[in-house]
């Protein structure tokens, strides 16, 4: 009896440390699931100078969020998107993001989108790159960017880029390696060798008396380059800024005409997603 009794104790004890086991595996499983980053939040990077960071009148619309579009705020917490995104500067109003983040939850009704709002208004492409500093803001635009989408990343899966500069570019032979170069390195920092790219055009907003047919023509061969990288660089399109308007300055896009530019890059990235079955 004595000896019965031992070896039911034992197997008891046994089954207890099994329980135990497969209650802690479970255990564990769970908290990665819940720690593992959502398919369905779909995140977009926002990169570049002042017409993306956005100096568009600030209106009613601008507070009107959409139920499926979240933007990282500087505090690296979520919040409902509304403009302004971005925080670079003061004057950061209405720029193409929000539009852009809610064509492209129409587009996928079952996701969220997920807005990272990183550019920074007057930055050469010169300075978007490691260890690069923006005299002007005091702040290092690609090494912060980083830092942005690794954080965005634990929570949601990035599914493209969207990019807007070259005003301070115009006339720079070199720009189109310099971005092709770019496009590359963020490919590689973000383990994503085919993540959707979507470069914009510049616009030529001053007169020709003022203006001249040198500044035109900058502009122009800007334009050819940005636009025939597409025939370069796998995953890249690049939108049109044909009949956007400024907000006075000859430099910024008012508050409409940055709405229908994110509509723009918007159409763009569906195309790009669509090409490659990533949406």
């Amino acid at each position: 009896m004595c000896t019965g009794g031992w070896k039911l104790s034992l197997n008891n004890n046994s089954m207890k440390k099994t329980l135990l086991i497969i209650s802690s595996l479970f255990a564990a499983s769970a908290f990665a699931q819940a720690q593992a980053p959502d398919p369905n939040f779909h995140l977009y990077l926002l990169i570049g100078q002042s017409n993306m960071a956005g100096r568009g009148a600030v209106d009613a619309e601008s507070a009107a969020p959409h139920a499926r579009v979240e933007m990282l705020a500087k505090d690296l917490e979520w919040k409902p998107a509304t403009d302004p995104l971005h925080f670079d500067k003061p004057a950061a109003g209405v720029g193409p993001g929000l539009a852009f983040g809610k064509q492209m939850a129409e587009a996928s009704p079952k996701v969220r989108i997920g807005l990272i709002p990183c550019a920074v208004g007057g930055t050469s492409i010169d300075v978007w790159k490691p260890g690069a500093e923006d005299k002007a803001t005091k702040t290092h635009p690609y090494d912060d960017m980083l830092k942005r989408v690794q954080a965005a990343q634990k929570v949601g899966v990035l599914k493209g880029i969207i990019w807007h500069q070259g005003e301070s570019n115009r006339g720079d032979a070199l720009y189109g390696q310099k971005l092709t170069d770019l496009i590359a390195l963020l490919r590689q920092e973000l383990k994503s060798p085919v993540l959707p790219f979507v470069a914009g055009e510049i616009s030529d907003f001053k007169p020709a008396s003022a203006n001249g047919s040198t500044g035109t023509d900058r502009v122009k061969k800007f334009n050819d380059i940005v636009q025939g990288l597409s025939k370069a660089v796998k995953n890249y399109s690049c939108v049109s800024t044909e009949g956007l308007n400024h907000r006075g300055d000859a430099l910024h896009y008012d508050t409409d005409s940055a709405r229908i530019l994110g509509k723009r890059y918007a159409e763009k990235m569906i195309a790009l997603q669509k090409q490659s079955g990533g949406l």
